[in-house]
C-alpha cells in the first residue's frame, strides 16, 4: 500500500471523531460507576489501603483455564472466553486484573460477593455447555432457596441494577477470613470502629476547636451570671483568634481544663493493638505492608493469606463455570505463582544450573521465565544435564573394523 492509500485509509479521533458534534451517550459520571464501593470501610481508612495491597498481589498470581494431565498436573493452557475474561478483558469497563482487584477487594470489605457472567455464547437455560463472554463483580442482596438477588452494574443503561438470577449460573465467593474480618464484633471490624472515632476527633482538632471547660471565680446561676460568662468565654475565642501563635491570658483566679487529649491518647493504643492482632490473626507480618519485608516474611504472606483467597476464588469459578463433564476431561482452574519473584537476582544463575542439571528445566524454558529470549541452540530445549550427558561438537567418526586376528597378531 502506497503512501497516498495508507494516508486516505488514515483516521484521526480528533479530526475524524467529531467530539463537538452532539450525541446522546446517555448517563455520565465522573468516576467509574461500575467499580463495587466500599460498603463496610471507609475509602480513606488504613484497612482500605491493606484490602488493596491484597488485591494487587493476588491480581498479580492471577488465575487461568487450564488442563490438567491424568496425574493432575498442568499440561496446556485453554484460551477459552473464559480465560479471556480472567486475563485480557473482563468486560468493556475492566482489564482482567482491574476485574480481580475489585473482585477482591469486594470481598475483603463485604464477606461474600458474587461473580456474575452478563454475556454467554449460548442460552445458559438450554444448555450446560456454555461459555461466558463477559464477567462482573456483584453484591449480593438477597438470599433465596435457589436464587440469589444481586446487585450489579448494567453496561447498557450505565446504572447499577438488581436483578434475581439461579445460583447456578452465579458464582459466590466467600472470604476464607470471614470470621477475622468481617464478623460484627471481629477484630477488624472493632478496628475499623476504632478509626472511625479517631477520624472524627482528628476533624474536632483540625477544625480549630479546642474542647475547653473554663471554671469562673462565681457561680453561673442566674441570667445575669450567665450573660456575663458567655462574654467573658467570647473575649477568649477573640484572644486566641486574633493571636498569632493561639495564646491568650485569663485571670488568676479562672482555671481551664481540656477535655479531648486523654481520650485520643487511649484511641490511639487501642488501634495499635487492634493492628497487631490483625496481622497476626491473617498470618502476615507489618513489614509486608510497609515495603520491608524479607523473603522468608513474603512467603509466608503467599501462603498464609494470598493462598486461601485464591483458593476460594478457583473453587467459586470451578463449580459454576466448568461442567462436570469438563472436569472430568481434565478442565480446571489453576493459579501458577512465579517461583522466582522473591529470588534476588545474585541467585538467579545458581537456581538455573540446578534446574537444568537435574533436568527439572530446559535452559529456554528457564530463560522464558527471567525475560530472556530463547537461546536458537537445539539443545536449549532439551532436557538433559549437561555433566552427564555432554553434547558432542562434531560428528562422531566410526572406527574401521579390523579383520580377524589383527590382535593376535599384534
Amino acid at each position: 500500500m502506497g503512501f497516498m492509500q495508507r494516508l486516505s485509509h488514515a483516521w484521526n479521533v480528533f479530526r475524524n471523531g467529531s467530539p463537538n458534534k452532539y450525541v446522546n451517550y446517555g448517563p455520565g459520571y465522573t468516576m467509574l460507576p461500575s467499580r463495587q464501593r466500599m460498603y463496610r470501610t471507609s475509602e480513606m481508612s488504613m484497612v482500605a489501603s491493606i484490602y488493596n495491597r491484597i488485591a494487587v498481589d493476588v491480581a498479580g498470581i492471577g488465575l487461568q483455564h487450564v488442563r490438567k494431565d491424568e496425574d493432575g498436573k498442568y499440561a496446556e493452557t485453554i484460551y477459552s472466553g473464559l480465560q479471556y475474561c480472567l486475563n485480557t478483558e473482563a468486560n468493556i469497563d475492566q482489564s482482567g486484573k482491574a476485574f480481580l482487584i475489585d473482585l477482591v477487594v469486594s470481598l475483603l470489605d463485604e464477606g461474600v460477593i458474587a461473580i456474575v457472567p452478563t454475556d454467554f455464547d449460548l442460552d445458559p437455560s438450554r444448555t450446560d455447555s456454555y461459555d461466558v463472554r463477559t464477567l462482573r463483580v456483584a453484591r449480593v442482596v438477597n438470599w433465596y432457596p435457589e436464587h440469589v438477588r444481586v446487585r450489579v452494574y448494567n453496561d447498557k443503561i450505565a446504572m447499577q441494577q438488581e436483578i434475581v438470577l439461579p445460583k447456578r449460573l452465579v458464582a459466590v465467593v466467600e472470604n476464607p477470613f470471614f470470621t477475622t474480618m468481617n464478623e460484627p464484633n471481629s477484630t477488624l471490624q472493632r478496628l475499623i470502629r476504632k478509626l472511625a472515632i479517631l477520624d472524627v476527633v482528628d476533624e474536632q482538632t483540625g477544625s480549630g476547636k479546642l474542647d475547653l471547660i473554663i471554671q469562673l471565680p462565681y457561680q453561673v446561676k442566674s441570667q445575669a451570671r450567665q450573660d456575663q460568662a458567655n462574654l467573658r468565654r467570647k473575649q477568649i475565642e477573640e484572644q486566641l483568634t486574633g493571636s498569632k501563635y493561639g495564646i491568650a491570658y485569663t485571670d488568676g483566679t479562672e482555671k481551664i481544663t481540656q477535655l479531648n487529649r486523654a481520650v485520643e491518647n487511649d484511641i490511639f493504643s487501642q488501634v495499635k493493638y487492634l493492628e497487631e492482632k490483625l496481622y497476626s490473626e491473617l498470618g502476615v507480618s507489618k513489614t509486608v505492608f510497609d515495603g520491608t519485608a524479607e523473603e522468608a516474611a513474603m512467603l509466608n504472606y503467599q501462603n498464609n493469606t494470598l493462598v486461601p483467597i485464591l483458593d476460594a476464588i478457583a473453587d467459586a469459578i470451578r463449580r459454576r463455570f466448568i461442567t462436570k463433564t469438563a472436569r472430568t476431561r481434565g478442565q480446571d482452574v489453576m493459579y501458577i505463582r512465579d517461583p522466582f519473584k522473591l529470588v534476588p537476582t545474585s541467585q538467579i544463575a545458581e537456581i538455573a544450573d540446578k534446574f537444568t542439571r537435574n533436568e527439572i528445566m530446559s535452559s529456554n524454558e528457564f530463560r522464558a521465565i527471567v525475560g530472556l529470549k530463547p537461546s536458537n541452540d537445539p539443545n536449549a530445549d532439551v532436557l538433559r544435564n549437561k555433566n552427564l550427558n555432554p553434547v558432542s561438537t562434531g560428528p562422531e567418526v566410526p572406527s574401521e573394523p579390523q579383520e580377524e586376528g589383527a590382535y593376535r597378531e599384534a
